[in-house]
C-alpha cells in the first residue's frame, strides 16, 4: 500500500503524539531520596558508601538518584536526619566517628564535619528542633552523649551519660538504640530513650559472670544545654537483647524490639518520661526483629524480622497503644524482603511507601502500604540493587512535595 505525502505526515504526527502521550503517563515523579549505608569497603577505600536512591510517587519504585558518596568512615551503622530535612548524620563504627552530610534539593550529599568518640558509636537520633544530636557508643560500656548543633554543625558534647544496670554496675553493657520524642502539644517537656543489653548475663555461645536481668531502657528528661535527668523508675526491662526503639508521632508510647524472644515491647509515656508497660504486651514479631518503625500518621507498626526475612505489621489501638497483628492475618512471612532485613523506614511524604536495607541480600526492599488497613504489598520491581552489606535507611521528602504528619 502507497500513502499520500498527507497521509504519511498524518501517521507521523500521530505515532508521535501516542509516543509523547505514552511517555507523559509513565513519567517517574520523584517523592523521596533514599539514602542506604553500605558498611563493605570498596577495592580503592575501606570506607562504607552511601547511595541515594529517587523513590517514584506512582509506584513506590526507586531508581539510583545522586551520586554514591562515601559515608566518612569505617562500618557505616546507622543514619538520622534532622525535620528539617537539611542534614544527615551517618555513625560509623569502625571508626568510632559520626560524619555530618548537608542534603542539597536534589538529594546530593555533601560532606561537612565530623566528630570522633572513644568508642563506637552504635545509634543516633536528632531532637525536633534540630538542636541536638543524641549518641549511644561503646562495646562492652554504653554512653549516651549530646552533641550541641548549630546550622547542623557537630559541636563537643555537652553531656555523656554511662548507661549502667543498677546492682550490677560493673557489668559489661551494649548499647543498641536511641529515640528522642517529638516533643508535641501531648507530652510536657522532651524525653529520650536508650536501649541496652547486659553482655555479662547474655552472651550465647560465651560465659555469663552476672544473674542480672540482660535486657533494659533507660529513660531521660532532657532540659536545656543538653542536660540528662534519668526518668523515675529507669532504666526499665526491656526482654532480653533489645535492638531498636521507636516512639509515636504523638509522644504516648514507646516500642522496643526484643531480637533473643522475638517480640515487640510496649510502653506507655507518664509525666513525659516515666514508662509502664503496656498491660497485654508483649507482642509476638516474626524471628529476630532488628528494626523498628511507625508510619507518619501514628496509626501502624513494621518491624524487619532479620533471621525470616520479613517485615511483621501492626495496627495500633490509638486508645490504648496496642499493637494488632490484625493488618497482617497470614502471618508476617507473607511480607518478605531480600536476605536478611537490618533496617526499616517509611517515607515521609506520602507515608505509602516502606523500605528495609538488607544485609545479606546486598539491595533494599519496597513495600506499598496502604493507609487504610495498613497492609503491604510489595513495590514494582523489589528487591532493588545496593552497595554490598547494607545496614542503615534514612529517607528525606523531595523538596516539592509536602510531608505526610498527620497526628492521629
Amino acid at each position: 500500500m502507497k500513502f499520500s505525502k498527507t497521509s504519511q505526515l498524518f501517521l507521523v504526527s500521530s505515532v508521535g503524539l501516542a509516543v509523547a502521550a505514552l511517555l507523559s503517563a509513565c513519567q517517574l515523579v520523584t517523592i523521596d531520596y533514599v539514602f542506604v549505608a553500605s558498611s563493605a569497603a570498596t577495592a580503592t577505600s575501606p570506607n562504607g558508601q552511601i547511595d541515594t536512591f529517587a523513590s517514584d510517587s506512582q509506584s513506590g519504585a526507586i531508581r539510583k538518584g545522586a551520586p554514591t558518596v562515601s559515608s566518612g568512615g569505617v562500618d557505616p551503622v546507622a543514619m538520622t536526619v534532622t525535620s528539617t530535612y537539611s542534614d544527615l548524620y551517618v555513625a560509623n563504627a569502625g571508626s568510632n566517628s559520626v560524619v555530618h552530610f548537608a542534603i542539597a534539593m536534589n538529594g546530593v550529599l555533601t560532606q561537612k564535619d565530623a566528630v570522633t568518640l572513644a568508642a563506637p558509636p552504635v545509634s543516633l537520633a536528632v531532637d525536633s528542633a534540630g538542636a541536638n544530636l543524641y549518641v549511644v557508643s561503646g562495646s562492652t560500656t554504653a554512653t549516651l552523649s549530646v552533641f550541641p548543633l548549630s546550622s547542623g554543625a557537630i559541636g563537643s558534647p555537652t553531656t555523656q551519660v554511662a548507661l549502667q544496670i543498677p546492682g550490677f554496675t560493673s557489668d559489661a553493657v551494649v548499647p543498641t538504640g536511641v529515640n528522642v520524642l517529638v516533643s508535641n502539644s501531648n507530652v510536657q517537656g522532651a524525653a529520650v530513650f536508650a536501649t541496652a543489653y547486659d553482655l555479662s548475663a547474655y552472651n550465647p555461645g560465651g560465659t555469663t559472670t552476672s544473674t542480672a536481668h540482660p535486657g533494659w531502657v533507660f529513660g531521660f528528661s532532657t532540659g536545656a544545654g543538653g542536660t540528662l535527668t534519668p526518668a523515675s523508675g529507669s532504666p526499665y526491662q526491656a526482654g532480653v537483647k533489645p535492638t531498636a526503639v521507636v516512639s509515636d508521632p504523638t509522644d504516648r508510647f514507646v516500642y522496643v524490639t526484643d531480637f533473643a524472644s522475638n517480640q515487640l515491647i510496649g510502653y506507655g509515656i507518664n509525666e513525659g518520661s516515666t514508662l509502664n508497660f503496656l498491660i497485654n504486651g508483649p507482642f509476638k514479631t516474626g524471628n529476630e526483629p532488628q528494626a523498628v518503625t511507625i508510619d507518619p500518621r501514628g496509626k501502624y507498626i513494621y518491624v524487619a524480622n532479620s533471621l525470616d526475612s520479613s517485615v511483621s505489621a501492626f495496627l495500633i489501638d490509638l486508645a490504648t497503644g496496642t499493637p494488632s497483628a490484625a493488618v497482617n492475618p497470614t502471618g508476617s512471612a507473607t511480607n518478605s524482603t531480600d536476605t536478611q532485613p537490618m533496617a526499616i523506614a517509611v517515607d515521609p511524604a506520602l507515608g505509602r511507601y516502606v523500605y528495609t536495607a538488607n544485609f545479606l541480600g546486598n539491595s533494599v526492599s519496597g513495600f506499598r502500604l496502604d493507609p487504610n488497613s495498613g497492609s503491604l504489598a510489595p513495590t514494582q520491581a523489589t528487591p532493588y540493587p545496593s552497595d554490598a552489606k547494607p545496614t542503615a535507611i534514612a529517607i528525606v521528602p523531595h523538596g516539592n512535595h509536602s510531608i505526610e504528619n498527620v497526628v492521629p
